[in-house]
């Protein structure tokens, strides 16, 4: 990956809707080669996809809640059961497997704090294999979505 690539992937991160004359524009080499350039960044799967971030309260989500979730038995199909019950709500944003203690780690919206009881009584307790799970409420988003670095 040279200078040209690593300036496009920091131009798409910012903004995956700018034109390949602006890419062109930015990196000093053709629309063309710009474009066929990120195509060979998606292809080889250094861009995992294009996305559009919304405003969860926008929707009515004005809740957000990172779950830390442990585990009372790991074996693997528990294991694979309670990462497919996560897959499966539609409120989870983001889970993912740690290593230690907690197990698991969830980050979810909710319409308000009955919402979030209810999805966490009704769904994340009833998940293959949880022993416990530890709620934190989102005061304030200070990082979201942040760029990787490219340099």
């Amino acid at each position: 990956m040279d200078p040209v690539d690593r300036t496009i992937l920091s131009l798409v991160q910012d903004n995956a809707r700018i034109s390949a004359a602006e890419l062109a524009h930015h990196t000093g080499v053709s629309s063309s080669t710009c474009l066929r350039r990120l195509r060979a960044l998606q292809r080889d799967g250094v861009i995992a996809g294009f996305h559009a971030r919304v405003d969860p309260a926008a929707l009515g989500f004005s809740t957000q809640v990172t779950a830390f979730i442990t585990l009372g038995k790991e074996d693997r199909d528990t294991v694979a059961a309670l990462e497919q019950g996560l897959a499966d709500i539609p409120e989870v944003l983001t889970a993912e497997r740690l290593f230690g203690d907690p197990d698991f780690l969830v980050r979810l919206v909710a319409r308000d704090l009955a919402d979030y009881q209810r999805l966490r009584d009704e769904k994340l307790s009833t998940l293959p294999g949880v022993e416990k799970i530890t709620s934190t409420l989102v005061m304030r988003t200070i990082v979201d979505d942040r760029a990787v670095p490219v340099e």
